[in-house]
């Protein structure tokens, strides 16, 4: 369904499918940040409350779990809004 990491295929390689109609927009963004917003803000407060490191420790453990969750959570949501465009498509 990709074409690189995020480009989606003008076609699906084993069916054909037209995938150029096809576009999630800023819906998987969106979904992204909503997720990841409300994990990483979990996350950070429990580590604070429970182990109260520097905040220099903040600044270098959750920038890489925000990109490496971002870059996990974007293909899968995006095909999802793919599939789910193509489900519910006018006739």
């Amino acid at each position: 369904m990709f074409d690189g990491l995020l480009t989606v295929r003008e076609s699906c390689a084993p069916c054909g499918l037209d995938l150029r109609a096809h576009d999630s927009g800023d819906g998987p963004a969106v979904l992204v940040i909503l997720i990841l917003g409300a994990l990483v803000m979990i996350g950070a407060l429990t580590v604070e409350v429970k182990f109260a490191p520097p905040l220099w420790v903040h600044a270098l453990i959750w920038p890489g779990i925000i990109l490496a969750g971002a870059i996990a959570l974007m293909r899968p949501l995006k095909a999802t809004l793919i599939a789910l465009q193509f489900q519910h498509r006018d006739l």
